[in-house]
Parts: C-alpha cells; sequence; structure tokens
C-alpha cells in the first residue's frame, strides 16, 4: 500500500495509533486481514502515560508474538501498598499467582511499548500507519465505510475499508461521527502527574499515600524512572503546579532535593468514568478509550483496552474472510462493555476509599482496616487481587447448558489458565504457545475426535479447530500416544494444573475461542455432538458458519 495514493483501501481502518490501535492491527496481521492504521500525530507519543500491565494483557501480546520484547520494558511482580498518614500499610496487593502464564501486576513503559508495537507491522506486507492524517468524516454503504481523512497541509485523501475501528481516545472523532452517547461523570478531583528519570528514591513497588491533606501516589518504574502524582487542591491551577516552584514544592514531600530531580514531564489529569451506549454501529466500531475512560487507581484502561483488541480481532477476522457474517461483531459488544462497566465501577469505588481529604473518613477507614486485616480470608482477598472483576461471557460467542441459569462456578465465558505443557518431543512450553492461536477443542485423557460423528468433525475441521489431547507427562512414551496421528495434539500436563482445572470443573473437554474464553464445556467426550450442535445453531445465529470454498480459517 503506497503511502503516496490518493485512494487507499484495507479490510480493516484503524483510527489511533495508541496502544490499542496498534495491538488490534498486529492482531490482524497476524490473521492476514489488510490493515490501516489512521494516526493525526506525526509519531508516536513519547511521554509515559500508563504504568500499569496485567497478565491478561500479558498474554495477549504474546499471542501476536511480542511479549519478549515487551517483557524487557516491565517490572514484573510490582506490590502495590496503601498507606495511611501515620505510615501504616492498610492494604497491600501482592498477586502471586501465575495463572494465566504471567505475572498478574507489572510496571511499564507505554511509549516503550507502544514502539515494540508500531514496529511489529512491519512483518506484515499488508499493514500500514499512516501518520499525520487525521479524520474528518466517514459514511457507510452496503459494502463497506468510506473515509476521508485530511494532512497537516489539509489536502483531504479518500480511504475505503470494509470496517472502522476508533481507536482514538476519550475525545474520539469516530464516536462523535458514530452519534454514541459517552455517559458517566467527571470527578471534580484532579492529579498532577510528574515524571523523573533516574529514580530518586529507589524504593521498587507501587505506594499510595492515602494523607487527607494532600494524597499522593509514588511508583517505581523500569529504567529508572518514577511516576509521583498529587491530589490537585481547591483553585490550584496547572500552571501554577507545573512551574518549577510548583513542581519543587510538591517533590518536597518526597525527596530532599526536588531542584535536583530530572523531570520528564509534568501534566495535570482529570480522572473520568464514562462508557459508550455502544461499541458497534453498522461497520463501525469503538475500542479502547474510545469507548470506556476509568480512573487509574486499579490500572485498568490500559489493559481493558487491550482486553477489546484481542476480543474484537477474530471476530472481525473471520467476517473479513467470509467465515461469519457481520452479525458475529455483536458479540463484540455484548461481551466487553459489561466487563468495561464492571472495571469503571471498582474504579471509582477505589477511589473513593482511598483518597478521602476528609480527615474523619479517612481515620474511620483506617480504623475499619485494622479489624479486615485480623481476618485471613480478607487480607488473602486483597493480597491475591482476588477483588478486580474477571471478565465472564453470559452473552456473546459462548454456549452455557442453561442460559437462564448458569451456575457460578460454570467455567464457560470465562478465560482459560495457561500452565506449562510438555510436547511429545519433550520441549516445555506455555500452552497457548502449544496450541496455536485459533479455535482448539481440548480434551483430558482421551481423543475428543474418537467420539465425534462424521459432521462433528466435518465443522471442527472446516472452522480450523485443533485437536489436543491432553495427558499426565509421564504418559507422553506411553504405547497409545504413538498411534495418534499428525492432526492431534497430545501434550503433557507439566505441573499438573490442568488436571486440577478439569477435575475441579468436572468437564472432559473445553472448545477454546482464540482469545482463549472457553466458549462451550461438557462432562463427557460422548456429549460433543450435542455441544457442537447446539454451538453451531448458536454460532449461525451470531453469523458464524464454515469457511467459504472449503478454504481453511485459521491464521495464515
Amino acid at each position: 500500500m503506497s503511502i503516496d495514493a490518493k485512494e487507499r483501501t484495507a479490510d480493516v481502518a484503524i483510527v489511533g495509533a495508541g496502544p490499542v490501535g496498534l495491538t488490534l492491527a498486529n492482531f490482524l496481521g497476524c490473521y492476514g486481514i489488510s490493515t490501516l492504521v489512521i494516526e493525526r500525530g506525526e509519531a508516536l507519543i513519547d511521554y509515559p502515560r500508563g504504568v500499569g500491565m496485567d497478565d491478561e494483557c500479558l498474554r495477549s501480546f504474546q499471542a501476536i508474538g511480542l511479549v519478549e520484547e515487551v517483557r524487557k520494558h516491565t517490572t514484573p511482580d510490582q506490590w502495590l501498598k496503601f498507606l495511611t498518614a501515620s505510615g501504616r500499610c492498610f492494604a497491600s496487593v501482592e498477586p502471586r499467582t501465575r495463572e494465566f502464564g504471567w505475572p498478574r501486576r507489572n510496571a511499564f513503559i507505554q511509549p516503550l511499548v507502544d514502539r515494540v508495537l508500531l514496529e511489529a507491522l512491519g512483518r506484515f506486507s499488508n499493514a500500514d500507519v499512516l501518520f499525520g492524517h487525521t479524520l474528518t468524516d466517514f459514511s457507510e454503504d452496503s459494502d463497506g465505510v468510506a473515509l476521508t481523512v485530511s494532512d497537516g497541509r489539509g489536502e483531504a485523501r479518500k480511504i475505503r475499508a470494509r470496517f472502522l475501528v476508533g481507536c482514538d481516545g476519550g475525545r474520539s472523532i469516530v464516536r462523535k461521527i458514530m452519534n454514541v452517547g459517552f455517559e458517566g461523570e467527571t470527578e471534580s478531583t484532579r492529579w498532577v502527574v510528574i515524571d523523573v528519570r533516574n529514580d530518586p528514591i529507589g524504593v521498587p513497588d507501587a505506594y499510595l499515600y492515602c494523607i487527607p491533606s494532600r494524597p499522593f501516589v509514588s511508583i517505581a518504574l523500569p529504567h529508572g524512572i518514577r511516576r509521583l502524582e498529587f491530589m490537585v487542591l481547591g483553585d490550584e491551577t496547572e500552571e501554577q503546579l507545573c512551574a518549577p516552584g510548583g513542581l519543587h514544592r510538591l517533590l518536597r514531600q518526597v525527596i530532599p532535593k526536588p531542584e535536583q530531580a530530572d523531570i520528564i514531564r509534568a501534566r495535570v489529569y482529570t480522572h473520568h468514568a464514562r462508557l459508550a451506549s455502544s461499541f458497534r454501529i453498522g461497520r463501525a466500531l469503538l475500542a479502547g478509550d474510545a469507548a470506556h475512560l476509568m480512573p487509574v487507581w486499579q490500572g485498568q484502561g490500559y489493559n481493558s483496552g487491550i482486553r477489546d483488541a484481542n476480543n474484537l480481532a477474530w471476530k472481525l477476522a473471520m467476517v473479513a474472510r467470509g467465515a461469519a457474517d457481520a452479525a458475529l461483531l455483536d458479540s463484540y459488544d455484548a461481551e466487553r462493555r459489561t466487563h468495561a462497566a464492571a472495571m469503571i465501577s471498582i474504579s471509582v469505588t477505589a477511589g473513593r476509599i482511598f483518597s478521602p481529604t476528609r480527615r474523619w473518613v479517612a481515620a474511620l477507614r483506617d480504623g475499619l482496616t485494622w479489624v479486615l486485616n485480623a481476618i485471613p480470608a480478607v487480607k488473602n482477598y486483597v493480597l491475591q487481587m482476588r477483588f478486580k472483576p474477571m471478565p465472564r461471557y453470559v452473552r456473546g460467542a459462548v454456549i452455557h447448558d442453561a442460559p437462564g441459569r448458569i451456575p457460578a462456578t460454570s467455567p464457560v465465558g470465562r478465560l482459560f489458565i495457561q500452565p506449562s505443557v510438555t510436547t511429545v518431543s519433550g520441549e516445555t512450553l506455555k500452552l497457548d504457545d502449544a496450541v496455536g492461536a485459533w479455535f482448539s477443542i481440548v480434551a483430558w485423557g482421551s481423543d475428543p475426535r474418537r467420539h465425534m460423528a462424521s459432521e462433528t468433525l466435518s465443522f471442527w475441521k472446516a472452522i480450523g479447530a485443533r485437536f489436543v489431547l491432553v495427558m499426565p507427562t509421564v504418559q507422553l512414551n506411553g504405547p497409545d500416544v504413538v498411534q495418534h496421528d499428525d492432526g492431534l495434539l497430545v501434550l503433557g500436563d507439566a505441573g499438573g494444573d490442568l488436571k486440577g482445572w478439569f477435575g475441579s470443573n468436572r468437564a472432559s473437554f473445553v472448545v477454546l475461542r482464540p482469545d482463549r474464553f472457553v466458549a462451550a464445556s461438557a462432562g463427557s467426550l460422548q456429549m460433543i455432538d450435542d455441544v457442537t450442535r447446539r454451538m453451531k445453531l448458536a454460532l449461525h445465529a451470531a453469523g458464524l458458519r464454515p469457511c467459504r470454498s472449503g478454504s481453511r480459517c485459521e491464521p495464515r
């Protein structure tokens, strides 16, 4: 695709070269879908913004082959501690689980990770980024979307795409043209954010000092950078606080020689809690901050956007290839809006708990935490970050046994675990790397194909699903393993995690989507035909069907 061409075409046009747009473009590149990213800036934003990355996010970067490059700019296992005015730690978030294959809390430097995502698009011949161009309008017809963009000189240019995704932030022009509401509230409190090189504090982890007179945050970041955030009080202005004198006055609370601080930047931010009324209108969709804004207290704004990209990418790929009707994209809105709303709610609640400016409210909180910390179950709930609402899809591209009575313990609609597995050749891999990046049917102890009717087997082959047999690693060299053909992937349960999962969920097989959510599950392999029948009906209703002309649907 030539940048000098007057008119461009692509399967998917993405507005916004932030982390969500770049991640979505990388997913689509992996799926072989032609993609054009349109960015109004002349280059990537080069100052730090998001600073917290979770395990789900790293798993998404793993799926697009970039996790090791991204991890170079992270600090794994960064704990989060909340301190009272007297210095007592009344809550500490220290999750040590590797349930999804990666540390649950990681500090990171966003511009460096954005650079990894941008440079990785060079892997794909059908992916491009158009910097210095602003979307001015778009219109939709039966075949696609016609976009008008203008460059820095005001010269207009036309772009044609089958679908448009707005990843262009809280002030999204895509959302405004879609005429989608952005409902919610803006907090009255503001915060000044200061990033400093050559960390003058040097203490790892993140600390929230819940001091009523002026709450502030101190976060150790990779590569010797320190993030400091102070609440703005009364009628203080950005000009006052971000002037040298104002910055030194704030920094003096945490370092003895603030005038020596090597400041990268300082800006005042206002926290927002907003949710788009719809994530999809026709061929236009929203993702990331364009779809939802949330206060920073849970560090989930960035991560929620990456979840959007992971959820949306495989659906766009199937529609673009003719493997699904556009109706499948409705499941993106059904699945992601509910979870985004939950993340906004907990972020707002956390802010009210941890940053009260009234002394009596802070004193009440401090006293209550003395009691709660004495209860092991409550303390462990906080330590392991179990308060974080995990995505669970009740509606969408999932098959529940009884939609009206979904058990709370059902694994369907939840993210599947990612333990280490052993291949027949003796190699140890993370599950996703072994299974691949598309649909898979994973069964415990038996070849799932042996229980399928020919019509069932044909359906899953047409979808491009992978058939996986998991067994204890000690059985990998047994005589029954060598009898399996190349159409089956045999894996050893290296640490017993898969045995534990299948046992505790009373499941003999699961259907995993490309984003690693459980689409269906059953307690007997003899139910696989019935599950497939119901999935075919549900997916047909959502627009999904086998690829045309007998071609396979998996990533190229």
